[in-house]
This record gives C-alpha cells, structure tokens and sequence, in this order.
C-alpha cells in the first residue's frame, strides 16, 4: 500500500517539531542583551579582571536567559558561566507559565507521535486511520500549546524578571540591559509551526478516500478486507494504491 501523501507529511514534521521545541527548552538562550560594563568605575564586580586582561577599561557582557538557566558571557573572551534561573525571574509567573505549558507540549507531541506511527502502519496494507488522526489532534494541541508560551514569553520579554526595577535601577553594580528575543526563541516558533502543520496533516488522513475506478464500492477497496471484496459475485477486481 502506497503511504497517504497527508500521513507521510504528518510523521515528517511532527517528529522535527518536537526536537527543534525541545532543543529550544533546554537552551538558555531565549532572550539576551548586552551592556558595556566599567571596570575602572569603583565598586565594579570585574575591577579584580584588569590584571588578567591588562589596561582594559571595560567589558562587554552578554546576558542570556532560557527557561531553566541563564548565562552571563564576556564577548570575546572565554569566560562564560552558567547557573539555573534564580530570583524574581524564576518566581516570574509568566516564567512558570510558559515552562509547565513547554512540558505539556513535549509530553502531547511525544505521545501524538507514538500514536501516529500506530496508525500509519507502513508496513501492512490498511492503516488505522483513526488512531492516525487521534495523534494528529495530540499533536495540533501540543502546538497550541506551546505557541501560547512563546506568545506569552515574547509579549512580556523585556519585564520578565524586573519586578524590583526601582532598586535595581538605584544599584549602580549592576548596569543596565536591553534584552531582546535570541535564537533559543525563533528554534521555538520554527518548532512549534511544524507541530502544527504535522499534526493537521495526520488529521486530515482521517478521511477515507473514495474508490473512483468502482463505483459500487462505498470506499476505496484497499481500505476493506480481502474476504469483503472476494466474496462479491461478478465484481471486478481493481488494484488501488489508497
């Protein structure tokens, strides 16, 4: 049996949705920002830094941040370090939401998928079309779900975290960022898409199609059992790739 066109796109894209979303939750890269910090300035956390890098008078640091960890990066330079989300960005409600929505949406991709592969069933000649197309719904929700979360993060990205601007704003350690949307977050929509676009595909192959070369078939023949269509008298036999 030949595979329907609507159920191969559905396994394709539906499994690169879910690594390309996944590959975005684990990566702390979701927004970042650069400021330029004076090391000459007294009080400056990287002043001790000037032996090591000569008369360097300021740095250039990037701050990252993902669902599960942060990062703080001097630009050309190897010194990078790394720590799990911490303080009022971690107790960030919009922060929660949009990880428990993340999780949701691996777990109904993940699950989607299995089922679709049930239904498909490459390897015999009538697939379970809906249990197919049950998977295509899991799969459309997880989507859903995870475009939500991306909506969310990306509409309060520049407040997340900043519940205490006033004295942050009054600590003069700490300089202040321009964050903007990192790559971590386009992996996310690019995945999030394909989910869809995947999961509406195994959908639609819920429909049986219609057999056109004998009409007395309610269905395509391929798609009903054997013993069916031998047992009929003075009915022709047709091969059909359904």
């Amino acid at each position: 049996m030949q595979t329907p066109a609507s159920m191969v796109m559905g396994i394709v894209f539906a499994p690169l949705g879910l690594v390309l979303l996944f590959t975005a939750a684990i990566t702390p890269q979701w927004r970042e920002g650069q400021t330029r910090l004076d090391l000459a300035r007294p009080g400056s956390l990287l002043r001790t830094m000037t032996k090591s890098h000569g008369s360097v008078d300021s740095l250039l640091l990037v701050r990252s941040d993902g669902l599960w960890e942060s990062c703080l990066q001097v630009e050309h330079a190897e010194l990078k370090q790394c720590w799990p989300v911490a303080g009022p960005y971690q107790r960030d409600r919009r922060v929660r939401l949009a990880q428990g929505l993340v999780l949701t949406s691996l777990f109904l991709c993940g699950t989607g998928i299995v089922l679709a592969c049930i239904g498909v069933r490459c390897w015999t000649d009538l697939p379970l079309r809906g249990v197919a197309a049950t998977g295509g719904l899991l799969v459309v929700m997880a989507g859903l779900l995870s475009m939500t979360a991306l909506v969310v993060y990306t509409h309060n990205l520049e407040r997340l975290g900043m519940g205490d601007t006033q004295q942050e704003a009054n600590n003069t350690r700490f300089p202040e960022l321009s964050l903007h949307p990192a790559g971590s977050l386009y992996f996310g929509w690019l995945g999030s898409c394909l989910q869809v676009l995947g999961g509406g595909a195994l959908v639609f192959s819920f429909k049986r199609p219609k057999c056109r070369t004998c009409p007395e078939f309610a269905a395509c023949p391929a798609c009903r059992r054997c013993s069916v269509i031998r047992n009929k008298p003075d009915s022709d036999m047709y091969e059909v790739s359904c």
